[in-house]
């Protein structure tokens, strides 16, 4: 029973997929492992999976060694992943892929809003950031990064065209 009430916790970080997630996979099973947890069933409670944390629902995975689901007046508030990095991967929509990794990922479900800090790298095949926090604004699409005395960095890939036919 615990360990359902904690998937389904979880299941609410990945109903806002970073960068454009596969939409569908919102409707998938999500599979969550750990090495333990300590769940209190409670309104205003936090809930802790331990060590080789393990989230999988249709093409997201989330590798993390811990998770700390917080529990506001009986609705999930945030929940915060940490790790040596967390690693998250995702296909988009388009069928292009995402991975993304930072020491510290906390989404905060009553904002919408995602916060990646400590040595972020977001990867996508049009381009990629880099920087010690980067916010993530789930309604909008906006990335927010640096501002904190630290720098960003970012390539962005020139959109491909199709390669030129072939002559005989």
């Amino acid at each position: 029973m615990r360990l359902l009430a904690v998937s389904l916790t979880l299941l609410a970080l990945s109903t806002a997929p970073l960068a454009l997630g596969k939409s569908a996979d919102r409707n998938q099973p999500m599979d969550v492992q750990a090495d333990n947890t300590d769940a209190v069933m409670e309104d205003n409670s936090d809930s802790t999976l331990n060590g080789n944390v393990v989230i999988t629902q249709g093409t997201l995975e989330i590798k993390s060694d811990r998770a700390i689901i917080h529990r506001r007046d009986g609705d999930i508030d945030k929940v915060t992943l940490t790790g040596s990095p967390v690693v998250m991967k995702q296909i988009n929509d388009s069928g292009e892929p995402m991975n993304a990794q930072a020491s510290t990922i906390v989404y905060t479900l009553s904002s919408d809003l995602i916060l990646l800090s400590g040595n972020v790298i977001i990867e996508q095949p049009r381009g990629s950031m880099r920087g010690e926090n980067v916010k993530y604004d789930l309604k909008t699409g906006r990335l927010n990064g640096g501002g904190d005395g630290g720098r960003v960095s970012m390539r962005i890939m020139p959109k491909n065209k199709a390669p030129a036919e072939a002559k005989p």
